[in-house]
């Protein structure tokens, strides 16, 4: 029931009339979100049930014709105090479902594997994610969740809207929401190919120094 109820309240969140992200909704509404509730985000205990819920929406998403497909993981037993215990975190976890997922799959050869690339995107069974951090600390209004949270989006189900001239649309919809719901626009915001993607992941501001501590041994066939 805890963990329904957890659900139910992660909806809510993107389902508040204001809240910026209209590819969250449809999501919602066309049934394409799926939730997996975990326990601490600083352990490693669900790494493995994590890769495997991931696993499993990667087929799901690959077998569907319509856009809009997201996977969201919450932590039920983290409390984060910080933006940088955040991002500490979120590096952590992303890096142990990289060790797991290099045992059996390459990276996605559509996207770069090295974190300083503009076209970086984060990769599991050979399917490359953006991912957005949510957290009780988190500077940015649409970013504050109860619960800590990473969401996993499809990187190509972006690229199919390009194609079809939908993604700047959305995109300036999205921004403009954003505004009007935040104050302001994500100092981090950048566009795929213009700089990493890695700087949007946890919502946090990063200064001129910072580096992504992502490490990639795989090589991509």
């Amino acid at each position: 029931m805890e963990q329904k109820n957890i659900v139910e309240e992660y909806l809510a969140f993107l389902n508040n009339q204001a809240f910026p992200c209209i590819g969250a909704k449809t999501a919602i509404r066309k049934q394409q979100l799926r939730c997996m509730i975990a326990s601490n985000m600083a352990c490693s205990k669900d790494d493995l049930a994590i890769l495997q819920f991931l696993y499993d929406f990667v087929e799901d998403y690959r077998n569907s014709s319509r856009p809009f497909h997201s996977a969201a993981i919450i932590f039920n037993q983290s409390q984060i105090s910080s933006e940088e215990l955040f991002d500490e975190l979120l590096w952590h976890r992303l890096q142990a479902l990289i060790e797991l997922d290099k045992k059996n799959y390459n990276y996605d050869n559509r996207v770069s594997n090295d974190p300083a690339s503009p076209f970086f995107s984060f990769s599991l069974k050979e399917e490359a994610f953006f991912i957005i951090g949510l957290h009780s600390s988190s500077s940015r209004l649409a970013r504050q969740f109860k619960y800590p949270t990473l969401v996993f989006n499809p990187h190509s189900q972006f690229e199919k809207l390009r194609e079809t001239n939908h993604y700047e649309r959305m995109q300036t919809v999205i921004r403009k929401r954003d505004m009007a719901y935040s104050g302001s626009i994500n100092p981090m915001l950048e566009d795929f190919g213009t700089s990493s993607e890695v700087y949007q992941y946890s919502g946090r501001k990063y200064d001129a120094e910072w580096r992504c501590p992502l490490k990639f041994n795989n090589k991509i066939k």
